[in-house]
């Protein structure tokens, strides 16, 4: 049964870490399911000539309309404490600096900012004008912005011009049909031996956008897609990377980063596997989310795919 009335608009401020004081309503998070679920059947059915149009103009008319998201999103105490914790987290993933890192939907930039403030040379990138540079300090060294679709990115960028692209909750908001071109695109801007870093819901802990608050089984929102691991990896083989391994292991060391990250990897390929014989998708989401709490299971797809 959906939540309604303050039970909705507790659980909204919850998904979205939204402070307790802010002033939304039931009317508010109602308009938001509306917009976002039109708004999803724009992106899906649009083609590949009209793509970048539709893209552009539907997180347009999402962050103008919905002008509370960018305002409340991830502002609460809880969240502001986790968020420093994760910076940490891609510092440590990426390496020391100076190295050259682009950064794909970079929202209102607080993680390229974090790291152009530790001495890596950052470009940051969205694909509207509603989110990216107006939220940034413009007075951070280290660091450009730019407008990109998102999937073309060698289109907006030279090859072979970064150590390290980096996107986090990104690869769900693309188009089914072009996850692999989007691979490619950061393949090529990528110098030899160059990683893409991300991180992406996992499905089977789903959904994650705005359909959870109203408990439904699969995304309907703006995740047009949600991944597993396998589909993941299968993809970055198809695009041209040749390794591929869990990125968050606390450790700067990098030769030991990367085989303890091999090795979760595997386990988290045999968590997966076990998970997928489950053929109700809300015991499978209990039985992720357990999971989750052991470190077996991860409520992310993260990983770092290297560019041979």
């Amino acid at each position: 049964m959906e939540p309604r009335g303050q039970a909705l608009i507790a659980r909204y401020k919850a998904v979205y870490s939204i402070p307790d004081e802010a002033a939304i309503t039931e009317q508010m998070i109602l308009a938001h399911w509306d917009l976002e679920r039109q708004l999803t059947q724009d992106l899906l059915s649009s083609t590949a000539q009209d793509r970048w149009e539709t893209f552009d103009r539907s997180y347009t008319r999402l962050y103008s309309e919905l002008e509370w998201l960018n305002r409340f999103a991830g502002e609460s105490a809880t969240s502001a404490a986790s968020n420093h914790a994760q910076h940490r987290k891609w510092h440590a993933a990426i390496g020391a600096p100076p190295l050259a890192v682009y950064e794909i939907g970079s929202g209102k930039g607080e993680l390229v900012t974090y790291l152009a403030r530790h001495g890596f040379s950052c470009r940051a990138t969205e694909i509207t004008r509603e989110r990216g540079e107006k939220h940034s300090d413009a007075d951070t060294p280290n660091l450009s912005w730019g407008v990109s679709d998102g999937v073309h990115i060698d289109d907006f960028e030279a090859a072979a011009g970064y150590d390290v692209a980096i996107s986090d909750q990104v690869l769900e908001h693309l188009h089914p049909e072009d996850l692999e071109a989007h691979l490619r695109g950061a393949l090529r801007i990528l110098k030899p031996g160059g990683r893409y870093i991300f991180r992406t819901p996992h499905r089977f802990s789903g959904p994650h956008d705005v359909s959870q608050v109203f408990n439904c089984d699969k995304p309907l929102g703006m995740h047009l897609k949600e991944y597993t691991h396998r589909e993941i990896l299968t993809a970055l083989r198809s695009a041209g990377f040749t390794r591929a391994y869990y990125p968050f292991i606390p450790t700067r060391h990098t030769r030991v980063n990367k085989r303890v990250g091999q090795a979760y990897l595997q386990i988290l390929l045999v968590v997966e596997h076990v998970l997928s014989w489950i053929p109700d998708h809300r015991i499978r989401r209990v039985g992720a989310r357990l999971l989750g709490k052991l470190r077996l299971f991860g409520h992310n797809v993260s990983l770092t795919a290297e560019k041979p």
